[in-house]
């Protein structure tokens, strides 16, 4: 079979396909997303205190409305790589032999060499929203990165250290504990929001899935993709990104990603290199941008 794929998305057209590699990133179904940032975006949250009073005939000003203002500034990213095209040919052939036995397969060639760029986009995203220091080629400042991260330098965010002392690990004994340190330190004007969550890395859950299981709260054994998880009537996202040992509880509308989905930088290239240096290769070039950030520090709390 012989193949020639070249191809070139730029601006609107790749940022379709990076928007798709990015929902593959299981983090950002519980953060707000916001798109088309060319340079940053300025995230404001207002708060108003003692506002309504009774009426009267006159103009009596009362309460106050603060607003905070956070900046968002996402970092351009790339990825550079030779792909050779008989071993991705292998597996793109294999999906199309067994078209039918669930979801169908890319239609062309090309589009399965975006998707598996997707995947890698993906995976470098989830782990920079959580871990990510912007100080290291190929990350973005994340949350909770020990040194840099957004939660971990805002002074104003709830710090509580994990039962047993900071950077403790988390066990079947002490699960339970620092969960609920965790929910007992959420502040009173967020506690019964709908968009709060705790959050956590898919370890930390699986010793709260036991917990619970052995404790006859729930059968471990049958649960299937309809269990919603939740502590204390909280719920709860696992995120594959979060470090284990740490606790993150918030608004999904006070924890930011900013992307630029438009922008002419924003693009997708596939090259075949056979008429270029006679090889079997393909060269893949991707641009693309992402960053982190929170609106209000204090109506935040970080266990770790």
């Amino acid at each position: 079979m012989a193949l020639n794929p070249t191809s070139n998305f730029s601006g609107k057209a790749a940022g379709f396909y990076i928007s798709a590699a990015l929902k593959e990133a299981k983090s950002l179904d519980f953060l707000t997303s916001i798109e088309n940032i060319k340079f940053k975006s300025n995230i404001q949250k207002m708060d108003a205190t003692s506002m309504v009073q009774d009426a009267t005939c006159n103009f009596t000003e009362a309460g106050t409305l603060n607003m905070t203002e956070a900046v968002l500034e996402p970092k351009n990213l790339m990825i550079n790589t030779d792909l050779c095209k008989k071993e991705l040919l292998d597996s793109w052939e294999a999906l199309q032999m067994r078209a039918g036995a669930g979801a169908p397969p890319p239609a062309s060639f090309e589009d399965y060499v975006i998707s598996y760029l997707g995947g890698v986009i993906a995976d470098g995203v989830e782990g920079s929203i959580w871990s990510g220091n912007g100080a290291t080629a190929g990350q973005f400042t994340g949350f909770v990165h020990g040194g840099v991260g957004h939660l971990v330098t805002d002074a104003t965010v709830i710090d509580v250290a994990n039962d047993g002392g900071a950077g403790n690990a988390y066990t079947t004994a002490n699960i339970i504990t620092n969960l609920s340190n965790c929910v007992a330190n959420i502040p009173t004007t967020v506690y019964t929001k709908e968009d709060l969550y705790i959050y956590m890395g898919p370890k930390t859950y699986r010793l709260y899935i036991s917990k619970i299981s052995s404790q006859g709260y729930v059968n471990a054994y049958s649960m299937n993709g309809d269990y919603e998880p939740v502590f204390e009537g909280k719920k709860i996202a696992v995120c594959p990104g979060l470090p284990e040992d740490v606790l993150v509880a918030g608004e999904q509308s006070n924890l930011f990603f900013g992307t630029d989905l438009l922008s002419d930088h924003t693009r997708i290239q596939i090259m075949d290199m056979a008429n270029l240096d006679g090889s079997d290769n393909m060269r893949v070039v991707a641009r693309y941008s992402g960053g982190t950030k929170q609106g209000v520090g204090a109506d935040i709390v970080l266990v770790k």
